[in-house]
């Protein structure tokens, strides 16, 4: 209830009676529950000193129960004194005990905490284990306390690795569970945690809501550590809002209170949230005294994120006073501690989202460099800002391509595999029974919300076993983490002499452009971010938009301000060399072969880059060295072409020879549109795609032997068939279909495949980016003749998250992707071409896919880039 003194009253009087009877189990409880009372009042050290006078007396009496509470007791102290190591001591020590007693309250409760003790230490995905151990064991006794509790420290992990939505839906479950049990401790940690996430979010008023409603819940129950914790974020909150005074009275309100208890992580946090304010103010030395007294309090109870958080601090606040050594000291420790975090989270989803709240880091370091740079020409550091750009960029794919060679499922327990196998048949099943509700006249709202919320559930549950799969592998743990390439590296293994690397940076004060060669290096500024966007967007707004796309004026007029940033700096040197784009944020959606150099004051502007550049885009140069390394010793294919094409969409298809109901007819049609918000946003309908079939039909009549193709029309376009492992002896693999991006979840992106089979029943179509990942493939060349297939969720520092890396994983070389919605008939024509060039001509694709895009800008119907610049070549050029 909150009162800690009268509880200590009571407590007091029972000790000595239970002396007086020798009852030493007693006398053990008695002292355990006065040590808790003391370490919730902050004492630490008293607590100790009871805890370690009730563990001799248990294990005396052979209380194995009593024994496993205290130890857990002891460790909850060293955890909370930054002892982490000391508390998984004591931890480990309970965990048998609770077992061999059966007590699975208490088990889960010590597994919870462990995975506290990890979280802190910055390794989530441990952290995660322990939790996903702890919640069943609460759920099977019932403990739903402890289910509060463990459900609101997965939403705090998922917090801190960047995934908001998902934190909010476990606190969202913790809440009514601690209400229901009258735990208003948990209630107001999870009150405040839910204001945490609503900051983030940037809606301050909402934060502040549920900041509000925890604040008397923690003074009511007497918990000076959560009071600290929500006095400070409520101080966070308010310097946001740029009310800095008001900020600085709620931290003064937190430091003592968090320094009353010994929470340091928490005196930590404020500190340095003192030493922003003051930074903000422009009072840069008393900053970082306040950052300064906040490092070692981190670092001593092994709070690494909040270390990291204060060295870059420190490092803004010395590189505005003009010491820039000293920052660059700062920001490499930070970046060099959120490597190693990185580095401890298994799951590639979790890694990215956790590598794309750190990205700041990157930004101010390479910006950093960069004006050392300028004061310093010679010392390399434009090289340093390259290769910092490098690592901040693509990492989990570089992974990802690097664990695609190793088959870490050699050497999985028999178990794990058979729970991804049924994992897999269980989405195939709630897809089928998705169409099969959808097929009835009397489903209902809920029945459809209900399958949803099972298929999250589900593809959760698979990137779980992935991860699980990861951690237990041997051939994975064996793997070395892939560098990123160094300058030198790039020159050497990447570039040839008729290619220029243009990578791009952008950032929120200034952006950076470096144009690499096989042996030289050119570092341009750019403006920052916000023009940068504004110009691309009006660009692509240009040639996309059917009001402007066909007046050339409109496409020339957007041009040239977008230009002028991006290319105008580096045009001397382009030559007519290959251009290799790694772009950054809104350039991963531009069209850089519809762009011309600025300048030219004819009548008609200069050409577009296709016509002096062939152009591939890259995630990241180092991308293609992993890609190369994982393709030199494999088996080549012995086909040519494997071709899906013109597949059945729609129950009136004249290609059905069963007439189909109404409702089976809404069930085909409606299948996939329900996936995502954005499939309607860009009014996606599934209508054949007729040109598709005369596209197949043109490509297939220019191999020279008819045996080395297998063209999949009509039905045969199926999901049956792209998932087949024949799939793995063709050289090229193309799907010309319907594609859909889904930029919010980006796992549900896919191709669409036939949606019914001879007989007019709905099939499971959809080709997801987590089947895709599952394919086995040797392709040289995998061809997306779909809609936005480029297209996917752009996750700072790593950029599209969509099919291409799918396709990657499988095992192709390059993928052609496009851009936006295409033109059906456009396209056709295109990829004719794009085909003639390397089947014909013996072009590699990515000189067929420029010589198609040539052929295109010479004819009149075509002649916008709307037509052919969608399509764009990522991977090997070679």
């Amino acid at each position: 209830l909150g009162e800690k003194q009268k509880a200590l009253e009571y407590y007091n009087q029972s000790l000595p009676l239970t002396r007086a009877v020798g009852d030493r189990d007693g006398e053990a409880t008695t002292l355990n529950n006065i040590g808790i009372i003391y370490s919730d009042l902050g004492e630490k050290q008293k607590a100790l000193e009871y805890y370690n006078q009730s563990l001799p007396l248990s294990r005396a009496v052979g209380s194995r129960d009593g024994e496993a509470t205290t130890l857990n007791n002891i460790g909850i102290v060293y955890s909370e004194l930054g002892e982490k190591q000391k508390a998984l001591e004591y931890f480990s020590q309970s965990l048998p005990l609770s077992r061999a007693v059966g007590d699975r309250a208490k088990e889960a409760l010590t597994l919870n905490n462990i995975g506290t003790v990890y979280s802190a230490l910055g390794e989530k995905q441990k952290a995660l284990e322990y939790y996903s151990q702890s919640l069943p064991l609460f759920r099977a006794v019932g403990d739903r306390r402890g289910e509060a509790l463990t459900l609101n420290n997965i939403g705090g992990l998922y917090d801190n690795l960047g995934e908001k939505q998902k934190a909010l839906e476990y606190y969202s479950q913790s809440l009514p569970l601690s209400r229901a049990v009258g735990d208003r401790s948990i209630e107001a940690t999870t009150l405040n945690n839910i204001g945490n996430v609503y900051s983030v979010l940037g809606e301050k008023q909402k934060a502040l809501e549920y900041y509000s409603q925890s604040l008397p819940l923690t003074r009511a129950v007497g918990d000076r550590t959560i009071e600290a914790t929500t006095l400070n974020n409520i101080g966070l909150v308010y310097d946001n809002l740029g009310e800095k005074q008001k900020a600085l009275e709620y931290y003064s309100q937190s430091l003592p209170l968090s320094r009353a208890v010994g929470a340091r992580s928490i005196e930590a946090a404020t500190l340095n949230n003192i030493g922003l304010v003051y930074d903000n103010l422009g009072e840069k030395q008393k900053a970082l005294e306040y950052f300064s007294q906040s490092l070692p309090l981190s670092r001593a109870v092994g709070d690494r994120s909040q270390e990291a958080v204060t060295l870059y601090n420190m490092a803004f606040a010395k590189r505005d006073r003009g010491n820039l050594t000293e920052a660059l000291t700062d920001i490499e420790a930070s970046i060099k501690i959120i490597e190693n975090l990185r580095t401890k989270v298994a799951s590639p989803e979790l890694r990215t989202s956790y590598f794309a709240t750190v990205q700041n880091y990157y930004q101010f370091y390479i910006d950093l460099l960069m004006q050392l740079h300028k004061t310093q020409p010679k010392s390399g550091y434009d090289t340093k800002a390259f290769e910092a750009s490098e690592r901040s960029r693509a990492r989990s794919l570089l992974e990802l391509l690097l664990e695609s060679n190793a088959d870490i499922r050699q050497g999985i327990a028999p178990e794990l595999l058979e729970r991804e196998r049924n994992l897999q048949q269980q989405l195939d099943a709630i897809e089928k029974r998705r169409i099969e509700v959808l097929s009835r006249p009397d489903r209902t709202p809920a029945q459809k919300t209900e399958l949803e919320q099972q298929r999250q559930t589900l593809i959760a549950q698979y990137q779980d076993i992935q991860t699980q799969i990861r951690t237990t592998s041997p051939r994975y743990a064996a793997i070395t983490q892939p560098q990123p390439l160094t300058l030198a590296q790039i020159q050497q293994q990447i570039l040839d002499e008729n290619t220029i690397l243009l990578q791009y940076s952008l950032g929120q004060d200034r952006s950076y452009l470096w144009a690499v060669t096989k042996t030289s290096i050119s570092t341009y500024e750019l403006p920052k971010t916000a023009d940068i966007e504004k110009a691309a967007r009006n660009f692509r707004d240009a040639v996309t938009n059917p009001l402007h796309r066909n007046i050339p004026n409109k496409v020339a007029e957007s041009n040239n301000p977008l230009s002028q940033i991006i290319l105008q700096p580096v045009a001397a040197q382009l030559a007519h060399k290959r251009l290799v784009i790694v772009g950054d944020g809104i350039l991963n959606y531009l069209p850089f072969a519809a762009l011309s150099l600025p300048g030219n004051s004819g009548k008609n502007g200069n050409p577009p880059l296709i016509v002096d550049h062939e152009i591939v885009q890259l995630p990241s140069a180092s991308t293609l060295g992993i890609l190369r390394q994982n393709y030199n010793d494999r088996q080549p294919p012995n086909r040519t072409l494997a071709i899906l094409a013109d597949p059945v969409f729609s129950a009136d298809d004249e290609r059905l020879k069963t007439p189909t109901t109404t409702t089976n007819r809404e069930a085909i049609e409606s299948v996939n549109l329900g996936l995502s918000r954005s499939s309607r946003d860009n009014d996606i309908q599934w209508s054949r795609l007729k040109f598709t079939r005369q596209e197949a039909d043109r490509i297939i009549k220019m191999l020279v032997t008819a045996n080395s193709s297998t063209p999949s029309f009509d039905f045969e376009a199926s999901r049956a068939t792209a998932t087949n492992p024949n799939l793995s002896q063709y050289k090229i693999v193309h799907f010309a279909t319907h594609g859909l991006a889904n930029s919010v979840h980006p796992e549900l992106s896919g191709i669409i495949l036939s949606l019914v089979d001879k007989n007019g029943k709905p099939l499971n179509g959809f080709l997801r980016l987590t089947d895709i990942f599952n394919l086995k493939l040797a392709a040289d060349l995998v061809v997306l003749s779909a809609c936005q297939t480029g297209l996917g969720q752009n996750v700072q520092g790593e950029g599209i998250v969509g099919l291409t890396r799918g396709f990657m994983y499988a095992g192709a070389k390059r993928v052609v992707v496009s851009l936006w919605s295409v033109d059906d008939e456009g396209t056709a024509t295109f990829m004719e071409s794009f085909y003639q060039g390397m089947l014909q001509k013996g072009l590699t694709p990515a000189a067929a896919l420029r010589a198609a895009q040539l052929e295109m800008l010479q004819q009149e119907q075509w002649h916008s880039p709307y037509y052919w610049a969608a399509f764009t070549l990522q991977g090997e050029w070679r």
